[in-house]
C-alpha cells in the first residue's frame, strides 16, 4: 500500500488534485483543510500517516493476547501513540500552520507561543475561553439556597418556579469527580432548571473539592456525610417520608451504596431511583477499567491510600486521553500552531474545572468496584458496619445510558437491571457520556430508544427490539418521575425549615473553589 501510494503521488501532474487513496475515518477532521490536498508533499504525509495508523491499530487488534484487559490496554496505548504522531500536530508537517503564519506575517506563531506559555502556567490545555463564564453569573444560575453544609458537601434546595409542585421531592447526587453544574449549565441547557420547571421540588448535593484537610476521608464518609445525611435533611425539610433520588455517573454507585446501607439498617428510604450513565456491575467498564490494574491501584494505595489527595488535573488528563484527538490534539494545533483562542463553550469550561478527591476514598473505589467488582455481589462489601445487598433495593428504577459513552459503556450500564431488585425501565440515549445526558428538550435534538418488553433480555436483545423516539429522553423521564411523585401541592414559601435555614444563595461556595 505504501508503494502504491508513492507511485500514485509521483504520477500526479503539477497542479492536479488527485483522488486520495486513503481517507480519514468518518468524523476525523484533522486533514479536511484544502492545503493538505493542494500539495503532493502534504498529501503524501497525511495518506502515509493514515496507512501507518490503520496498520498499527490492526496489529494491536490481531495480537494473540488472551487477557481482555491487557489487549484493551495495548489498543489504548497504540491509539495514544498513533494520535500523537499525526503530521497535523507538528509545525514542520502541517500546511495549515505554514499558511496561517504567512497570512499573519508570523503573528500566529507569536500568539501560539503566548498561548502555550499561559497553558504551561495553568498546568493544562485551554479548551474554551474561560473568561466567558462565571459560576453564578451565566452558569449554575438556577435560583436556590444552600440549606446545609458539612466537611464534604453543601445541600442546595432550588426555588420553585411553578404555582404547584409535586408533594414528593427529588434529591440529585452528582459525581464527586466533577463539579455539579454540568447539571445546571446555562438556562437553556440546564437539567436542574428543567426539572424545577416541571413542578418538582429539587435538592442537590454540591460536593467539595478535597483539600489536604479532607485527604483522610473515606468511601464510608462520602456515604454517611453525603446521600445518607442529605436524605435525612430532605425528609425533615419537606415532610415527605420517601423522596425520589437520582445518581449521575459515580454518583450512582455512591447513592446505591447509601441505599444499601439504609436497607441493611432496616429503613425503606426512597420511592424511586434514577441512574444516569452509572455502573453498578463493573464487568464491562470499557477502557477505564482496562487501565485500572493491580499495579496502578497498589501504587495509588501506597502514595495516597492512607491519606492525601488525588489532584483533579491528573484525573482530567486520563479522561481527556480517552478522546485525545478531540480533547488534546485539536487544541494543541489550534492554540499553539495556529495561535487561536478557543471558542466559548460551557461544557468545556466545566470539563476544565476539575475537582480533587481524597486518596482513601478514591483507592477504595478502584479496588472494590473496578478491580473487585464487588458492589454487585450481595453481602460481599461491608460499608459503614453493615453488609450491603443492592438486590434489596426494590423500588422502581429508571436507568439511562448513552449509546456512544466511552466512560460508562451502555452495555455495562444495562447490567444494573440484574443488580437491583425492583422493576427497571431502561432508556438508551444517542451520543456520549455528556452530550447524551445533557440534551435539552427545548432544542429537540438527537433521539433515544425505549423497549417495554417484559421479558428478561440481554442488552443486544433489548436494543434489537427497541423503538427509536426523536428528541430528548428528559421528557420521557419526567413523565415517569411524575407518576411516582404524588399529588400537586402549594410550593414552600422559603427554603429549608426552622432548623435548616438559608446559609447562602445557590450555587454556594463549594462549587466555586478551584482545584
Amino acid at each position: 500500500q505504501q508503494a502504491q501510494l508513492w507511485h500514485t503521488i509521483l504520477q500526479r501532474k503539477p497542479g492536479e488534485a488527485g483522488e486520495p487513496m486513503v481517507k480519514p475515518e468518518a468524523g476525523d477532521r484533522r486533514f479536511h483543510a484544502p492545503e493538505w490536498a493542494e500539495s503532493p508533499i502534504y498529501d503524501y504525509l497525511r495518506q502515509a500517516y493514515l496507512l501507518n495508523a490503520d496498520y498499527l491499530k490492526k496489529v494491536a487488534e490481531a495480537m494473540p493476547i488472551a487477557d481482555g484487559p491487557v489487549k484493551t490496554r495495548m489498543q489504548f496505548l497504540t491509539r495514544q501513540f498513533v494520535d500523537a504522531m499525526a503530521p497535523s500536530n507538528f509545525a514542520a508537517t502541517n500546511p495549515e500552520f505554514v499558511k496561517t503564519a504567512l497570512e499573519t506575517n508570523g503573528e500566529s506563531i507569536t500568539e501560539g507561543i503566548k498561548n502555550m506559555l499561559a497553558d504551561l502556567d495553568k498546568g493544562r490545555i485551554s479548551m474554551t475561553d474561560e473568561g466567558a463564564f462565571e459560576i453564578g453569573r451565566n452558569i449554575a444560575t438556577t435560583p436556590g439556597a444552600v440549606v446545609f453544609e458539612n466537611d464534604l458537601m453543601q445541600l442546595i434546595q432550588y426555588t420553585p418556579s411553578t404555582d404547584q409542585v409535586f408533594e414528593r421531592p427529588i434529591l440529585l447526587v452528582p459525581p464527586c469527580i466533577n463539579k455539579y453544574y454540568l447539571m445546571d449549565l446555562q438556562p437553556e441547557n440546564s437539567f436542574v432548571r428543567y426539572i424545577v420547571e416541571q413542578g418538582f421540588t429539587v435538592f442537590l448535593i454540591s460536593w467539595r473539592s478535597a483539600t489536604e484537610e479532607q485527604g483522610h476521608r473515606t468511601w464510608d464518609d462520602y456515604l454517611e456525610m453525603g446521600p445518607i445525611k442529605a436524605l435525612t435533611l430532605v425528609r425533615e425539610i419537606t415532610g415527605a417520608p420517601k423522596p425520589n433520588v437520582l445518581g449521575f455517573c459515580i454518583g450512582g454507585p455512591i447513592l446505591c451504596s447509601s441505599l444499601g446501607v439504609l436497607n441493611a439498617r432496616g429503613e425503606d428510604p426512597v420511592e424511586s431511583l434514577t441512574l444516569m450513565t452509572s455502573l453498578l456491575d463493573y464487568s464491562e467498564p470499557g477502557e477505564i477499567g482496562a487501565l485500572v490494574t493491580e499495579g496502578t491501584v497498589s501504587a495509588y494505595e501506597a502514595s495516597i491510600g492512607k491519606g492525601g489527595v488525588l489532584h483533579g488535573r491528573d484525573l482530567a488528563s486520563v479522561f481527556s486521553s480517552l478522546r485525545a484527538n478531540d480533547l488534546i490534539w485539536q487544541y494543541v494545533v489550534g492554540n499553539y500552531l495556529k495561535g487561536k483562542k478557543p471558542e466559548p463553550f460551557d461544557l468545556l469550561y466545566w470539563n476544565s474545572d476539575s475537582t480533587n478527591l481524597p486518596g482513601p476514598c478514591f483507592t477504595w473505589y478502584l479496588r472494590n468496584l473496578y478491580l473487585g467488582n464487588s458492589l454487585r455481589v450481595p453481602g460481599k462489601l461491608e460499608i459503614l458496619g453493615v453488609k450491603v445487598d443492592l438486590h434489596k433495593i426494590k423500588v422502581p428504577s429508571y436507568l439511562m445510558a448513552a449509546r456512544e459513552d466511552h466512560i460508562v459503556p451502555w452495555h455495562g450500564a444495562y447490567l444494573s437491571r440484574k443488580v437491583l431488585g425492583g422493576p427497571t425501565t431502561f432508556v438508551l440515549a444517542a451520543s456520549g457520556h455528556i452530550a447524551g445526558s445533557i440534551n435539552p428538550v427545548s432544542k429537540n435534538r438527537r433521539n433515544y430508544w425505549v423497549n417495554d418488553s417484559d421479558k428478561v433480555l440481554t442488552s443486544d436483545e433489548w436494543v434489537a427490539g427497541a423503538t427509536e423516539r426523536k428528541g430528548s429522553w428528559w421528557s420521557h423521564w419526567t413523565e415517569w418521575l411524575g407518576q411516582r411523585s404524588g399529588k400537586k401541592v402549594a410550593p414552600p414559601k422559603n427554603p429549608g425549615n426552622a432548623t435548616y435555614t438559608e446559609i447562602e444563595p445557590a450555587p454556594g461556595r463549594y462549587v466555586k473553589a478551584r482545584a
